[in-house]
């Protein structure tokens, strides 16, 4: 009999292909979600429409029914990790959880790349409410809070829980069009506005390689209790990043570097630059490599593929980019300084 596989999620990003692969594969999948994004999954896909912050509807939509596997993509809080673990206790084989990066950027004094090993420790103070970074924050810390509830469970019941981190993940259904913000900037051969700090590598994940990882978990079971970080081998900087892409692309990358607070001050960053941004994670993936067996693509292939897919379909043009005139007329201001 085929594994019965929940998804919470599964119809944006890397959901979509995992509902895609497992379908291929012959297993019995349902999606738990709003119903609000459109697809185009396959119609055996079973559908259960829920708010997943509603504890009610939770229990009303999923009373009865019984899953081997689970895999929880969209998993942000305490109170939304307690009620899982009151539903799939002593129910399920395995419990899969999207974590982030971020776990580790609300720690204070950790050195980059993060290690599994670098999570407990003294947390850093609020920031500033109406900050960006307080949004950054805040999203760190109900990270934590969803794998703090998983893990006392663990140590409770037996919960069969894994935690999956992520750094920025490529995707070429990223809806966030990361970057396809740096791909437009390129293309239309303008400059482009960095900021002279912070000066931190990026590190990221292909997300079908994320995508390959929980398949295989779900096949063998394996990474019961504990986090791993998914992340690719390549630590590169924020230029070497644009000169690579700009290189893929066939174009050369017009830098023009400016203080960061005066870009954050004129309301450019973080669209003209979102992988310079401090809140992006650097990982260290040995103990996935190590334990799961995982190999990565290579960065420069991820983001080979990821062009190809722009130049073959037309995107449309993201909020990110509605003040590109204004970018270009303050690049020129700084060139005349």
């Amino acid at each position: 009999m085929a594994k019965r596989i929940l998804i919470i999620g599964g119809t944006r990003n890397m959901g979509y292909y995992l509902s895609q692969r497992l379908v291929a594969a012959g297993y019995d999948l349902t999606l738990l979600n709003r119903g609000i994004t459109r697809d185009d999954l396959p119609q055996s896909i079973h559908r259960l429409h829920v708010d997943r912050t509603n504890h009610i509807q939770m229990r009303r939509a999923l009373q009865g029914k019984r899953f081997d596997v689970v895999i929880d993509f969209v998993l942000y809080s305490g109170d939304e990790t307690r009620t899982v673990i009151e539903l799939f206790r002593d129910r399920i084989e395995h419990f899969i959880a999207l974590s982030s990066g971020q776990v580790y950027l609300v720690r204070e004094g950790l050195g980059r790349p993060f290690r599994e090993e670098d999570y407990d420790g003294e947390l850093m103070a609020a920031p500033d409410e109406i900050s960006y970074a307080y949004e950054e924050w805040r999203y760190g810390m109900q990270k934590r809070e969803v794998e703090d509830e998983l893990r006392a469970e663990r140590a409770r019941s037996g919960f069969p829980f894994t935690a999956l981190r992520l750094p920025m993940v490529n995707s070429a259904r990223d809806p966030y069009n990361r970057l396809y913000n740096y791909y437009l900037r390129l293309r239309d051969g303008g400059a482009i506005l960095v900021p002279d700090a912070p000066n931190f590598t990026l590190n990221q994940v292909d997300g079908l390689d994320v995508v390959r990882v929980i398949a295989d978990m779900i096949n063998s079971g394996a990474g019961q209790g504990k986090a791993y970080n998914l992340a690719q081998d390549e630590h590169i900087s924020h230029e070497d990043f644009l000169i690579m892409l700009a290189e893929i692309m066939g174009t050369k990358a017009r830098m023009v570097t400016a203080v960061r607070g005066d870009l954050v001050a004129n309301g450019f960053l973080p669209d003209c630059a979102p992988f310079s941004e401090r809140w992006m994670s650097a990982l260290d993936n040995r103990l996935s490599k190590e334990e799961l067996g995982v190999s990565y693509t290579p960065f420069a292939e991820s983001l080979q593929k990821l062009v190809e897919h722009y130049d073959s379909h037309r995107l449309p043009q993201p909020l990110s980019y509605r003040r590109r005139r204004a970018e270009l007329q303050y690049a020129r201001n700084l060139a005349l300084l």
